[in-house]
């Protein structure tokens, strides 16, 4: 009887091992497999510590050598020049402008020594000064493409000067009012636009600069 019974607890099967409930019910701890999180900014605070740069693309001072500046800067003389006509009335009733102006003479006489004198300084300053762009930098190419674009300009000021040229009136008036104006938005370009060069900035003009931007570069 013992033997039947000992073969009987021999032969039943063990009872399996398992977990209790609430280990299987308890969910893995984060971490366990995953590797060490480290902390993280949003990026709005990213952003925010990045410190600010300035740009400034006009102020390149410290990267234009003098020459370019020089050469930059006698640009604006060849659409003055060409343009100093307009101011033949401005110039009778203010002699002070002729006074200020005086310096330029030489140059106005070698400009208009010969009439082929302005088309080959147009085909100067493009070809040999703007489309070079091995022997001149971007500096002094966008200037010259400056003066270039703003000696086109001039042909509709000249145009409407020979086509319409009244002699009194208040028709008069008005031409004389917007050859006067052509004249001193010259002046006012020359001015501004060599002092910048000279200073090494980058001059802007209305009207003229993206015109200017486009055929550079």
């Amino acid at each position: 009887m013992a033997t039947a019974v000992s073969l009987l607890l021999l032969s039943s099967p063990r009872p399996l091992h398992r977990p209790p409930s609430s280990l299987l019910l308890r969910s893995p701890r984060r971490g366990a497999l995953l590797p060490p999180s480290f902390p993280t900014q949003s990026p709005r605070r990213l952003l925010a510590a990045a410190p600010p740069r300035a740009s400034n693309n006009n102020d390149n001072s410290g990267a234009v050598d003098a020459p370019d500046r020089l050469v930059a800067a006698v640009a604006y003389l060849y659409p003055f020049l060409d343009g100093a006509h307009h101011g033949r009335f401005l110039l009778a009733q203010f002699p002070f402008f002729s006074a200020l102006l005086r310096p330029l003479a030489p140059a106005a006489r070698l400009f208009h020594s010969s009439p082929l004198t302005p088309f080959l300084l147009f085909l100067t300053l493009y070809f040999a000064v703007v489309r070079n762009q091995q022997a001149f930098s971007r500096f002094v190419r966008f200037n010259a493409m400056q003066a270039v674009v703003l000696d086109v300009l001039l042909i509709f000021p000249d145009l409407l000067a020979q086509s319409f040229a009244p002699s009194g009136g208040v028709g008069f008036e008005i031409f004389q009012s917007m050859e006067s104006t052509v004249f001193l938005f010259l002046l006012v370009s020359l001015v501004y636009g060599s002092g910048a060069c000279l200073l090494g900035k980058t001059p802007r003009l209305p009207i003229v600069a993206d015109a200017a931007e486009r055929q550079v570069m």
